[in-house]
C-alpha cells in the first residue's frame, strides 16, 4: 500500500498541521494499540519518551489519550534521547516504544518514531498496518479495560547509568576537558551528567532548552558555537548531539569537525583490528563519502551502501550480521550496544580511543582524505514529480556522462521534507560544480 504517514523515520511535519496534529497523534496511538493489543488483556505497555520540542506536550497527551483508550498502559519517560526509548522498551518489557521528536529539524517541527518490543524500530510492513487502522474506524476497549498512564522517574537514569558500561574500564575520562553540546534537546541532563561521572571536565553548551531552541545556532548541524566553545576553554575535544541525541559530530582540539562517515572510519579500523567488527564489513548510505569507501577497501573492508534512512541502515545490519553502520549525518549504529543511532555512547566511544592511544582527537578524527563531495536542495511544491520532468532526465543523464570514471551523481527526494537532493563526488570540483549546478538549474525549472 501507499505510505501517506510514515516517511523514512516516521510521522513528520509541522506541529499543528497534518498530518502532526493533536487528533492524528491520538489516532495513531489508538492504531498502534490496537495494533500491538490483541488479546484483550491489560498487561500491554507502551514507553514514551519526547525531545524538548513545545509541540511534544500536546503530542505526548494525544497519543497517550489514543493508547488508553485501546487498553494500553502508558509509561511516559519525558525528556529523554531517542535511543534511551530504544534501550527502554525492551528493558521494561513494553510492546511499544514511542519517541517524539523530529531529530535535528527546527522546533516547529515534531514528529513520531515507533519501537517494537525488541527496542529495534518499527519495520515498513508495521508501520503500514497501523497507518492503515489510523485512517479507519478503530474499535475502543470496553470501559474496564481503558488503560492507565503513569511517569517514569527514573528512565533517564537508567539510560545515563547503560551510557557509562559502555565506556570500557578502567579508562576513566580523569584529564580530560570536554565540550558537550545538547542541542537544547533531549540529552540536555543525560550527556553532561554520563560525562562528569566518568570524570572528564565538563563544558556544557546548549542545555537550556525553553521550547524554541531546540537545533537553533547549535548541535550537530551547527557546530560553530561547540567549536569557540573548545577553542576558548582548551578544551579536548567537542561532542555535538542533534535534538534527540541519535546523531553526533566529533570537534577535534582546534575546532575542526569529525562527520559520521570519520567516526565510522576510526570506529572499523580499530574493530577489525580487534576482530571485533562482523564480517569485516560496514554499513552506511550511499550518501557516504567516496573517500570512506576506498579507505576501507585499502584495509581490506567491505562497504555495504543503503539508501538513505538509518533505519535501513540498522535492517541490512540485521540481515546481514553486521555490527556497525551509520551515516555522514552522524547516525552511528553500534549494536553491540544500541539498538539505533546513539550519540552519547558513539562520543564515549571515541574518547575511549583517545584514552586508549593516548592521542589527540586531531589524531583521530581524520583517516582519510575525503573526495570532494557537493550536495544541494531544491524544494518543490506538495504533489509535484520534478524528478519525472523530462529536462531533468536529460540533465542527469548528461550529468552522469560527464563524471563516468571520475566520480559519482546521486539524486534522491528527501524522506522527511520536500525537497530534491542533489549530490555528487569528484576529484575535479570545478566539473563537480558544473555538473551540480545543470541538475539543479533543470530540477529548479521543473520545481517551478
Amino acid at each position: 500500500m501507499s505510505r501517506e504517514l510514515f516517511g523514512t523515520d516516521g510521522v513528520r511535519g509541522t506541529a499543528n498541521t497534518y498530518p502532526m496534529t493533536a487528533d492524528m497523534a491520538l489516532k495513531l496511538g489508538a492504531a498502534a494499540g490496537r495494533y500491538f493489543r490483541t488479546d484483550g488483556q491489560n498487561r500491554h505497555r507502551v514507553v514514551i519518551g519526547k525531545d524538548t520540542r513545545l509541540s511534544g506536550y500536546m503530542l505526548e497527551n494525544a497519543l497517550t489519550a489514543g493508547l488508553t483508550s485501546t487498553g494500553m498502559n502508558v509509561l511516559l519517560l519525558g525528556p529523554v534521547p531517542t535511543p534511551a526509548v530504544g534501550l527502554l522498551t525492551h528493558s521494561l518489557r513494553a510492546d511499544l516504544g514511542i519517541m517524539i521528536s523530529a531529530s535535528h529539524n527546527p522546533f516547529e517541527d515534531n514528529g513520531i518514531k515507533l519501537f517494537g518490543p525488541d527496542g529495534f524500530k518499527l519495520s515498513d510492513a508495521a508501520e503500514e498496518a497501523i497507518e492503515a487502522l489510523a485512517m479507519g474506524e478503530i474499535d475502543p476497549a470496553q470501559p474496564q479495560n481503558i488503560g492507565r498512564a503513569k511517569r517514569i522517574d527514573d528512565g533517564l537514569g537508567r539510560y545515563v547509568e547503560y551510557a557509562k558500561t559502555t565506556f570500557p574500564a578502567p579508562g576513566r575520562l580523569s584529564g580530560l576537558k570536554v565540550v558537550i553540546d545538547c542541542a537544547n534537546g533531549a540529552a540536555y541532563r543525560a550527556a553532561p551528567e554520563a560525562l562528569w561521572e566518568l570524570g572528564a571536565e565538563v563544558i556544557p553548551i546548549g542545555v537550556e532548552p525553553n521550547g524554541r531552541n531546540i537545533n537553533k545556532g547549535c548541535g550537530s548541524t551547527d557546530v560553530a558555537a561547540a567549536a569557540r566553545a573548545v577553542v576558548e576553554n582548551g578544551a579536548d575535544v567537542g561532542i555535538c548531539l542533534d535534538g534527540d541525541a541519535d546523531r553526533v559530530m566529533i570537534l577535534d582540539e582546534t575546532g575542526k569537525v569529525a562527520d559520521g562517515d570519520q567516526i565510522m572510519a576510526l570506529f572499523a579500523s580499530r574493530w577489525a583490528d580487534d576482530g571485533r567488527l562482523r564480517a569485516g564489513t560496514l554499513v552506511a548510505t550511499v550518501m557516504s563519502n567516496l573517500g570512506l569507501e576506498r579507505y576501507l577497501g585499502g584495509r581490506g573492508l567491505t562497504l555495504h551502501r543503503t539508501q538513505v534512512g538509518d533505519r535501513y541502515v540498522v535492517e541490512a545490519m540485521r540481515a546481514g550480521g553486521f555490527n556497525l553502520g551509520g551515516e555522514q549525518s552522524g547516525h552511528i549504529v553500534m549494536t553491540d550496544y544500541a539498538t539505533t543511532g546513539d550519540g552519547l555512547i558513539a562520543g564515549l566511544q571515541f574518547l575511549a580511543e583517545m584514552v586508549r592511544q593516548e592521542r589527540p582527537a586531531s589524531a583521530l578524527a581524520t583517516s582519510f582524505e575525503r573526495v570532494p563531495q557537493l550536495l544541494k536542495n531544491v524544494r518543490y511544491a506538495a504533489g509535484a514529480d520534478p524528478l519525472s520532468a523530462a529536462a531533468v532526465i536529460a540533465a542527469i543523464s548528461e550529468a552522469e556522462d560527464a563524471l563516468d570514471g571520475t566520480g559519482r551523481l546521486l539524486i534522491r527526494k528527501s524522506g522527511t521534507e520536500p525537497l530534491i537532493r542533489v549530490m555528487a563526488e569528484c576529484e575535479d570540483e570545478g566539473l563537480l560544480a558544473a555538473t551540480v549546478a545543470g541538475v539543479v538549474a533543470a530540477v529548479e525549472g521543473a520545481a517551478a
